[in-house]
C-alpha cells in the first residue's frame, strides 16, 4: 500500500494582478522525505511557498486556482480556510524558515523570548515550562551554551547561530511540513554543511516532510531526494535527483545543470603576464574594540591581522574564508570606508593610506566596489543612465550629452539595450540590476573592482552570465577584480590565484588549481570538504605544508581551531 502523501499541491495557480506567478503546479510530498523546487528568480518558487503557507495574500498575490491539501490521514484543503483558521496550523503543523534570518527575528526581543512565544502561542505552555522548552530546542539544533544565548538579541549571535534560532522556532512544534526558503544562500560553505547536516538529522528524528527552495544545484544534490524544475512559473520537469543530474529531460532542467559551477572542472583561466602590480598590501591591521564585562575595560578584537598581497593588471584574485573571517572588513579598509590600524595599501602605484580627504577622493576613481544587494545599492529613485553614470558625473563633471552617450555605451558594454537608461532599479531583474552595479563601477575606467558577493544572492544561471560577463569585460580592458565569495566553485571558475582567509589572516595563497587540487593548509582542506558537489567528491590529496611567510601556519590554525570550539563561538 503506497502511503498518501503529507503535502499535496494540486493544480495550484498564483497571480498578482494580471500576471500569473504559477500556472497549473502540482507536486506530493511525503513524510520523511525532501523535495527539492529549484528555478532562476521569478520562476514562482518564493510565490508557491508562501502560497502553501497562505500567506500569498499578504504579499499582494492571490490564489486563483488549485488545492493544498495538508495531511496523511485526515488531509485539510488550506485554501479553503480563513486567515484566522490558518493560524491553528502555521507555526504549528506546518513551518517555514526564510531566507534572511534578519529580517525575521525581532530585533528587540530576546531570541529564548521569541522561540518561547511560539510555544506558548500553539502548546499552551506557561512561561517557566516555554523557557525550559526553548533551552531544550536550542540545544537540539546544536546551539553552544543555550542557557547563555536565550538571554542575546539576534545582532549579537552570528549568521550561522542565526539561521539555527530560525530553525529552531521553525521546529518547535515539530511540524508535519517543513518550508526553507534559501535557508543556506547566504552561509559560508562551512556552516552550510553544518546547517544541511542539522536539518536532514531532525528530519529523521521527527519524521517530517520538507520542501526545500534553493537555486543552488549542489545543496540539491545533497538534499533533495526528488526535484521540481521550475520557469516561468510552470513545472518544467520533476525526477529523482540523481536522474536530474545524470539525464535531464527538459532543455531548461539542462541548462540549469550545464550552468551550475562544479568544482574541480571549470577550465584553467591562464595566468597574467608578469608586471607591476595594480594593487599591493602590506601588512594590514584593522581591530575593533567590543565591552570586557561590566566595569570591565573595553578589549580590541582584531579583524583583519597583516594582511599581505598584490593583484595584477587582469588578474581576478579569489577571496574565501566563512563569515566573520574578516573579508568584508579588508575589502573596506582597501578602499579606506574603514580606516586600517597598520599597514599600507599601494593602488596604482599610490600610498593611499597615506593620502588626505581629497587626494583619497581621486585616488578612488582607481578602485571601485559591486556589493551583494544590487536593490540595496542603487537609489530607486534615479534612472538607469543616471546611476551608471553617476561616479563618472562626481569625479570628472560629465554632463549632458556625453552624460547620455557614456550611459548608453556603458549599458552596451554590460549587455543591456541603451534605452534601458530610462527605467528604474525595480523595473529590472536582479541580475540586470547587478549588471548596472558592475557598469556603474565601469564609468570611471577604474584599474581594479572589488566585487563581493557580487553573485551569491544570484540563481546558477543568472550567476554563470554575470561571471563570464566579468571575464569578457576584464579581457577587453585589461581590468583587475578582486573577487570575494563564500561559493567556492564559481571562485575556481573566475579566479587566476585564491586567497583563503582564516581569522583575519591569509592562510593560503597561490594559483587557483593548485590550491583546489593540492591545499596545503587544514582549514583550506576543511573548505574544500564542505563544498556541496552534484558530483562524486574527489580524495583530498597533499601533505601539510612547513610554515609558510606570511600566512597562519597548520599548528597555529589547529590551536585557534581549538580555541574557537571551547568558547562556542
Amino acid at each position: 500500500m503506497i502511503e498518501a502523501p503529507v503535502l499535496s499541491v494540486k493544480s495550484l495557480s498564483v497571480a498578482f494582478g494580471s500576471h500569473t506567478a504559477v500556472r497549473d503546479l502540482s507536486f506530493d510530498i511525503h513524510a520523511g522525505e525532501t523535495l527539492a523546487l529549484v528555478g532562476e528568480s521569478g520562476s514562482g518558487k518564493s510565490a508557491t511557498a508562501l502560497s502553501v503557507l497562505r500567506l500569498i495574500e499578504r504579499e499582494g498575490g492571490r490564489i486563483t486556482k488549485g488545492q493544498i491539501r495538508l495531511g496523511a490521514t485526515t488531509p485539510v484543503d488550506l485554501v479553503s480556510l480563513s486567515d484566522r483558521e490558518m493560524q491553528t496550523y502555521r507555526g504549528n503543523r506546518i513551518s517555514m524558515i526564510f531566507q534572511e534570518p534578519m529580517t525575521s527575528l525581532n530585533p528587540v526581543m530576546r531570541i529564548g523570548e521569541q522561540l518561547a512565544e511560539v510555544l506558548r502561542r500553539h502548546q499552551g505552555m506557561n512561561r517557566a515550562d516555554a523557557r525550559a522548552a526553548a533551552e531544550q530546542a536550542f540545544d537540539q539544533v546544536r546551539i553552544p551554551d543555550p542557557a547563555r544565548r536565550l538571554k542575546q538579541y539576534p545582532h549579537e549571535l552570528s549568521g550561522g547561530l542565526r539561521q539555527r534560532v530560525m530553525i529552531a522556532i521553525a521546529l518547535a512544534c515539530r511540524p508535519d511540513v517543513l518550508i526553507a526558503d534559501e535557508p543556506t544562500t547566504a552561509l559560508d560553505v562551512t556552516t552550510q554543511a553544518e546547517v544541511l547536516k542539522l536539518l536532514k538529522s531532525l528530519q529523521t528524528e521527527i519524521g517530517m516532510a520538507i520542501l526545500f527552495i534553493t537555486h543552488d544545484m549542489g545543496v540539491v544534490a545533497e538534499v533533495a531526494d526528488r526535484v521540481v524544475v521550475m520557469r516561468h512559473g510552470n513545472n518544467e520537469e520533476v525526477a529523482r535527483t540523481n536522474t536530474l543530474f545524470a539525464a535531464p529531460q527538459s532543455q531548461y532542467a539542462r541548462d540549469l545543470v550545464a550552468a551550475t559551477p562544479k568544482l574541480g572542472l571549470s577550465p584553467l583561466r591562464p595566468q597574467v603576464p608578469l608586471a607591476p602590480p595594480v594593487l599591493q598590501v602590506k601588512g594590514l591591521g584593522k581591530a575593533f574594540s567590543r565591552s570586557g564585562g561590566f566595569l570591565k575595560p573595553r578589549v580590541k578584537v582584531p579583524a583583519v591581522d597583516g594582511v599581505s598581497f598584490d593583484i595584477r593588471p587582469g588578474e581576478t584574485l579569489g577571496l574565501v574564508g566563512e563569515s566573520g573571517c574578516g573579508k568584508s572588513t579588508l575589502s573596506r579598509a582597501l578602499m579606506r570606508l574603514i580606516e586600517p590600524d597598520e599597514g599600507r595599501v599601494t593602488l596604482a602605484g599610490q600610498d593611499i593610506t597615506a593620502m588626505d580627504d581629497a587626494d583619497l577622493r581621486q585616488a578612488r576613481a582607481n578602485v571601485q566596489m559591486v556589493f551583494q544587494d544590487p536593490f540595496a545599492s542603487l537609489n530607486p529613485r534615479m534612472k538607469a543612465g543616471d546611476l551608471v553614470t553617476e561616479p563618472a558625473y562626481l569625479h570628472s563633471g560629465i554632463s549632458g550629452a556625453a552624460r547620455d552617450a557614456l550611459a548608453a555605451e556603458l549599458l552596451e558594454k554590460v549587455t543591456l539595450e541603451p534605452s534601458a537608461a530610462d527605467r528604474y532599479p525595480h523595473q529590472f531583474s536582479g541580475g540586470q540590476r547587478q549588471r548596472l552595479c558592475l557598469a556603474r563601477a565601469l564609468s570611471v575606467s577604474p584599474k581594479l573592482i572589488i566585487a563581493d558577493e557580487a553573485v551569491s544572492a544570484l540563481d546558477v544561471s543568472t550567476a554563470a552570465r554575470i561571471t563570464q560577463l566579468m571575464q569578457d569585460i576584464q579581457d577587453q580592458i585589461n581590468i583587475a577584480f578582486l573577487f570575494i565569495s563564500h561559493d567556492i566553485a564559481v571562485v575556481e571558475r573566475v579566479s587566476h590565484r585564491i586567497a583563503v582567509m582564516y581569522q583575519g589572516e591569509i592562510v593560503e595563497i597561490g594559483e587557483t588549481q593548485k590550491v583546489l587540487r593540492s591545499p596545503r593548509h587544514p582549514y583550506t582542506k576543511k573548505l574544500l570538504t564542505a563544498v556541496p558537489r552534484p558530483l562524486p567528491r574527489e580524495p583530498d590529496g597533499g601533505h601539510l605544508p612547513k610554515r609558510q611567510s606570511g600566512v597562519l601556519s597548520p599548528v597555529d590554525f589547529e590551536n585557534r581551531q581549538h580555541n574557537v570550539n571551547q568558547e562556542g563561538v
